[in-house]
């Protein structure tokens, strides 16, 4: 970023420290044994072509982190899905548990299990979440919507009735604790009207749903809040409520 406004004469920005939760999120959503050229080409490619090309901190159509990580994903398939655990290769839960296989959920809590460090302890991320929520820097607008919708849409669709094993594995698999509490929740790419937030949720619950259940990946959740982010300004035209005086409502007296 610094480099990049130095280049187009730009009023530094770094001091925002916006590029460094960039680079923080991005580092939870990669594996641990992704090469590190990789990860520099994932950040440039997140500050400079989803960040900085429209304009900077608060202009940016998509959360620049999972931007990133789509694009490495996309680039780099093998790499991206290379989990480790104890130094042995293998799948991750929601892999195993997509093909038929049991999972252990008390490993998923703990975060005993392969992935990439955002993905392996829910205990943690729940840890993080409550902070920012007792500071007030999120509600559970966004993350409650978000949570309810894909556990009925799991609970619906999943094959399994009410299979409460099941239904805590999805919740604790994958990217989607991480994704509702700390990614979601970006104020520049998420609605800021409180039934935006509901309803902004509630897509990325079935979105996400959506794409772990018939899609052909286990996980869904980066490309769930990307797809949603582009109907940002669609949810927030229609949850926008009217105002009332000259141009909006009017209120009829009665005697």
């Amino acid at each position: 970023e610094y480099i990049f406004n130095i280049i187009t004469h730009r009023k530094q920005t770094i001091s925002d420290l916006s590029a460094v939760v960039t680079g923080l999120l991005l580092a939870l959503n990669v594996p641990s044994s992704l090469p590190v050229w990789m990860i520099v080409l994932g950040s440039a490619f997140a500050i400079i072509m989803v960040k900085m090309l429209f304009g900077g901190l608060g202009q940016n159509f998509m959360n620049p982190a999972l931007g990133a990580r789509c694009f490495l994903l996309i680039s780099f398939a093998g790499a991206m899905t290379n989990y480790t655990y104890d130094g042995i290769a293998t799948a991750t839960p929601l892999a195993l548990l997509k093909s038929g296989k049991a999972v252990n959920t008390f490993d998923m809590l703990l975060g005993t299990i392969p992935g990439t460090i955002g993905e392996t302890s829910v205990i943690a991320i729940l840890v993080g979440a409550i902070f920012l929520i007792l500071m007030g820097v999120i509600d559970l607008k966004i993350p409650g919507s978000y949570l309810i919708s894909f556990s009925v849409f799991i609970l619906l669709f999943g094959g399994h009735g009410l299979d409460t094993n099941y239904l805590v594995a999805h919740l604790c698999g994958g990217g989607l604790m991480l994704g509702a509490f700390f990614m979601a929740t970006d104020y520049v790419t998420s609605p800021i009207t409180p039934m935006g937030k509901i309803l902004f949720g509630i897509l990325l619950g079935l979105l996400t749903g959506l794409f772990r259940l018939f899609g052909n990946s286990a996980e869904g959740v980066s490309f769930a809040i990307i797809f949603a982010n582009l109907l940002v300004p669609l949810i927030e035209k229609i949850s926008i409520p009217r105002s009332f005086g000259k141009g909006g409502e009017k209120i009829e007296k009665h005697n």
